[in-house]
């Protein structure tokens, strides 16, 4: 069963993303914030990471950043969705998989993630 960890300090976007996830079965762990979430890839690797921008502690791009200088080519693929800041990060070639602009619809979401690693089961 492929891993996913949802990075986001608004509880309310976390667990839409949470369920939708594991509805489609999906293993689904959660951190409010970039360290918590460093803290948790080095506790546990998981086959994508899904993060906001705006985030107390650091922001997307920065643990993007940290993800990738940790892992490697081995790091896994991190998807941001964010709310005025996707621009920025669409500028960070390279560094996100998907960029997606909040509100977004969940189906998307999903169908990307689908793209990017194996469906579970």
């Amino acid at each position: 069963m492929a891993t996913v960890l949802v990075v986001d300090d608004e509880l309310l976007v976390a667990d839409i993303v949470v369920f939708a996830l594991e509805d489609e079965g999906y293993r689904v762990l959660r951190a409010s914030n970039g360290a918590r979430a460093l803290e948790q890839l080095a506790r546990e690797p998981v086959a994508l990471v899904i993060t906001d921008y705006m985030m107390p502690t650091m922001n997307g791009i920065e643990l993007a950043e940290a993800i990738q200088a940790a892992g490697g080519r081995a790091a896994p693929p991190v998807i941001l969705m964010s709310g005025a800041q996707a621009h920025i990060a669409r500028q960070q070639s390279g560094l996100f998989a998907a960029v997606f602009d909040k509100p977004f619809r969940m189906s998307e979401l999903v169908e990307r993630i689908r793209g990017l690693i194996r469906p579970p089961g």
